[in-house]
């Protein structure tokens, strides 16, 4: 190569150097919204768009409430702009992070905030349900809270943008909740009766009419566990009640409904919902409004 050349090229190359450090530049300068859930992952990607990056540290078909992070992942938290959560205790496994971070100053968010919550009682004990999503009309209170606080708090964003972009997606919520009711109407008012594998379903069934029979796991957290005493219990209600269906978490095994199926002695069918994580692409409940849309049919399959 000649000399001239061989200038020529490493012109270009140290143009084309600070041209990628440039971009890096920008890049690393884009702000970060991080939320620990998959479903308000989905939920804030459609509000924010290409406004900021989102960063959804729980992966598809995982549990709320035991799913951990890494160390990589507790430190986007500490540099987020924004930290979206659930709250009311949902992700047991993190809320020391998020906490942390509230108390360097990161902006938090706990979508549980913008609605009004429904309490479940155990051993009488009081408890917040955290299960707000299975009722879309509470996800549009969530989706402005969201908006509003991603306006207020990250830099950079463009508020017309992000306020628009959350008035198309809660037009979304608005069908599916029309979708929702024209399906659940051909349920038959005595069938519609709904056991899960834990306290789940609270929401939907005030949004929508249907009775809560009981759970496997009788509470709001997968992490408790069932005494003899409560299936006894629950395998009574099941038999009185005439139930038809126990509506299983596709995150969590099935064995204790099976079990539950069959001490009754009646012909129950076991029929997994996506109801605590979203599931991968392909699955049918890739995006939130996917994963309604999937387990109305599926209930209303199981109870007509």
């Amino acid at each position: 190569m000649k000399r001239g050349s061989t200038a020529k090229v490493a012109v270009a190359l140290l143009t084309l150097g600070l041209a990628l450090s440039g971009c890096s530049a920008v890049a690393a300068e884009r702000p970060t919204v991080v939320v620990t859930t998959n479903i308000l992952g989905d939920i804030t990607r459609n509000l924010v768009g290409g406004e900021a990056d989102v960063v959804v540290l729980m992966e598809s078909n995982a549990d709320p409430h035991s799913f951990g992070i890494s160390a990589k992942q507790a430190a986007v938290i500490e540099n987020a702009d924004l930290v979206i959560h659930n709250g009311a205790g949902l992700e047991e496994g993190i809320l020391n992070h998020v906490e942390a971070a509230a108390a360097e100053g990161v902006p938090t968010l706990a979508a549980m905030d913008a609605v009004e919550p429904l309490k479940f009682s155990h051993d009488g004990d009081d408890a917040a349900d955290p299960h707000f999503w299975t009722d879309p009309s509470r996800v549009e209170l969530a989706a402005d809270a969201i908006a509003e606080s991603v306006v207020e708090h990250v830099d950079g964003v463009d508020s017309t943008v992000v306020r628009s972009q959350a008035a198309s997606y809660k037009a979304e919520l608005d069908k599916l909740v029309a979708s929702m009711e024209e399906n659940f109407a051909a349920i038959d008012a005595g069938r519609r009766k709904l056991i899960t594998n834990h306290h789940v379903f609270g929401y939907l069934a005030q949004r929508f009419g249907f009775e809560l029979i009981g759970a496997v796991i009788p509470s709001g957290t997968t992490l408790a566990s069932p005494s003899s005493a409560d299936l006894n219990d629950l395998t009574g209600k099941i038999r009185t009640a005439g139930v038809v269906a126990i509506f299983a978490d596709s995150s969590q095994p099935e064995r204790l409904a099976q079990v539950l199926a069959a001490e009754a002695g009646q012909d129950i069918a076991v029929v997994p919902l996506f109801t605590e994580s979203l599931g991968t692409e392909g699955s049918g409940a890739h995006t939130y409004l996917e994963m309604m849309r999937s387990n109305t049919e599926r209930i209303t399959r199981a109870l007509s």
